[in-house]
């Protein structure tokens, strides 16, 4: 059955299979890398001129939302930012699957997000085959340098992802966690406060 885009999307976002060779996906691709050639080149002009880029690429994004060159994504409509968020370079995010993310969120460089998966079976790989699942990060999250975020993961808020870490299960609010596949290791604590005052 033929399906428009906005069907396409639909059926992405319900986590069934779909054909991720279609000309209506692959043209929605080449959108999203003309809007983010838009948003990287526009590097040092008027912060409002780089928002508005931003604004057509993305579903939705906060205050203060901004990505170091350069930053590259799937589709962008299903990307939804927080307020103050901040990307470092070289930020990726496949976003077949719904991607949320809170506020006052920090990347490190190189992050990148992965919403999608190919079918196991070589033939339907070939075919297109493909599904996806959404990823959450709550509030106050960093993430550091070189992580890697698989499909169906949520973090919770404030917690921090160490570098280079590959997240495939869900992590919780307020802790530490790292490794190759992540896991926690410690809570954060009233004793990880250090006395800094930005005043």
């Amino acid at each position: 059955m033929n399906m428009d885009i906005a069907q396409q999307r639909q059926h992405i976002l319900s986590g069934a299979y779909y054909n991720d060779l279609t000309p209506e996906l692959i043209k929605a691709r080449e959108e999203a890398v003309r809007l983010s050639n838009l948003y990287n080149d526009s590097f040092g002009e008027a912060p409002a001129k780089r928002e508005s880029y931003l604004r057509q690429l993305l579903k939705k994004i906060g205050k203060n939302a901004y990505f170091e060159p350069r930053f590259r994504c799937e589709f962008g409509f299903n990307i939804s930012i927080g307020d103050n968020f901040y990307a470092n370079f070289d930020c990726i995010i496949l976003d077949g699957g719904e991607v949320t993310i809170g506020d006052n969120v920090l990347f490190g460089p190189r992050v990148g997000i992965y919403t999608s998966n190919h079918a196991i079976n070589p033939d339907e790989r070939k075919a297109g085959a493909c599904y996806a699942k959404a990823v959450t990060i709550g509030h106050s999250v960093w993430v550091g340098g070189g992580v890697n975020i698989n499909q169906g993961v949520t973090i919770g808020d404030n917690s921090i992802i160490g570098s280079g870490s590959v997240v495939t299960k869900d992590i919780p609010a307020n802790v530490i966690a790292a490794g190759v596949p992540c896991r926690v290791i410690r809570p954060i604590t009233d004793a990880d406060r250090v006395g800094f005052n930005a005043s």
